[in-house]
């Protein structure tokens, strides 16, 4: 079967004929329809993220997957079934642990999972791929198209959770929303705060960032979403509140490690930011103090998130329902074959969110 891999050693995409996977007991087997193409999968390209199956000298990409089971193999699935897959797995040779005990594998360290087409585990991106049925989330087949954007979506469910959480101790009722960064999951992200639907249904005013020169594909959709685009070249982040206003929640997806100070300038009295970005190493001259003031004087928080599981690809899928068919035209702004991969990778100011296309249902 084909699949779209990088080999060690080199940073470039191959298209490799591969063995079709057999299912183990548990286990399904599904036919790739679509696979998402995110930032994550040009780091692992570049070799900044995630490391290779062990004993493998290549490693299939993709994290963001839509597929039909081919095989239920005596499982729960039936034939013909859409499905989306989770990403975080066990470590080769593991029984369980702690994390996977309590249906958290989100919240494991370092060390104790995989992460399929990421972190030591092969990716969705080929004609077929094997999981266990309890990472499989059964979606509507109207998802056949988009399901693939369950994933991302699943990953800002979780930190919107999060961030509610920490300001759960009182009554909170955010008003106004800064996303920072206009890519696909910025604006996915955006569009879930647009909605109106909950926890989000208080949102009244939202902003998003980006460095980009109108016209813009982007700008058009945070727009047509109703949402304020503001250039960082003109007003940074910690400025928002003298142009703008101060925010009740930022939402952080840049990965530019300064953004972590700026955010706590821009948020408003009681206010939560969520940070998403993975940046590199970098130093900056902060003030400490006025950022330790600000968090304890007007009772700010910040939270990390990364990854997702089951509860938030659920939500993910409620959220996917309520987007407009126009919203999710402009977003995907590529499909392509196996064989044209290298071009789904490239990256230009028209290109948003590209997708490889292996079947149809």
């Amino acid at each position: 079967m084909k699949a779209i891999a990088i080999q060690r050693g080199e940073r470039q995409l191959h298209v490799l004929d591969v063995p079709k996977p057999t299912p183990d007991t548990g286990e399904a087997l599904v036919r790739t329809l679509r696979v998402g193409i995110d930032g994550t999968d040009h780091e692992v390209i570049g070799g900044s993220h995630g490391h290779y199956p062990a004993a493998t000298d290549h490693q299939i990409l993709g994290h963001e997957a839509v597929g039909i089971v081919e095989d239920a193999n005596g499982t729960e699935l039936s034939e013909g079934r859409i499905v989306v897959p989770t990403v975080r797995r066990l470590p080769p040779g593991a029984d369980t642990n702690e994390y996977f005990e309590r249906g958290e594998p989100d919240m494991a360290p370092d060390g104790t999972y995989v992460e399929r087409g990421i972190a030591g585990a092969h990716g969705f991106m080929s004609e077929y791929f094997t999981s266990p049925t309890e990472y499989l989330i059964p979606v509507p087949d109207s998802f056949w198209e988009y399901g693939f954007l369950i994933e991302p979506i699943s990953n800002s469910e979780k930190a919107i959770e999060l961030a509610f959480a920490a300001r759960s101790a009182f009554d909170w009722q955010p008003e106004s929303a800064f996303v920072l960064g206009n890519g696909p999951l910025g604006l996915l992200t955006l569009a879930m705060f647009t909605q109106r639907r909950e926890p989000y249904a208080t949102f009244e005013r939202t902003y998003c960032l980006g460095r980009r020169d109108r016209p813009d594909p982007t700008i058009d959709i945070i727009e047509r979403l109703d949402g304020t685009y503001v250039d960082s070249r003109e007003t940074p982040v910690d400025e928002i509140g003298d142009v703008h206003e101060k925010v009740d929640m930022v939402y952080e997806a840049t990965g530019y490690g300064k953004h972590l100070f700026e955010t706590v300038a821009a948020l408003a009295p009681n206010g939560v930011g969520v940070l998403l970005g993975i940046p590199d190493d970098r130093s900056f001259d902060i003030d400490g103090g006025r950022i330790h003031r600000e968090l304890v004087l007007q009772n700010k928080a910040l939270v990390g998130s990364v990854n997702s599981h089951v509860p938030h690809f659920e939500r993910a899928k409620e959220s996917l329902a309520t987007f407009p068919d126009w919203f999710l035209d402009a977003l995907v702004t590529g499909v392509y074959s196996p064989e044209e991969a290298r071009d789904a990778f490239e990256d230009d100011d028209t290109a948003i969110k590209t997708v490889i296309e292996f079947s149809a249902p």
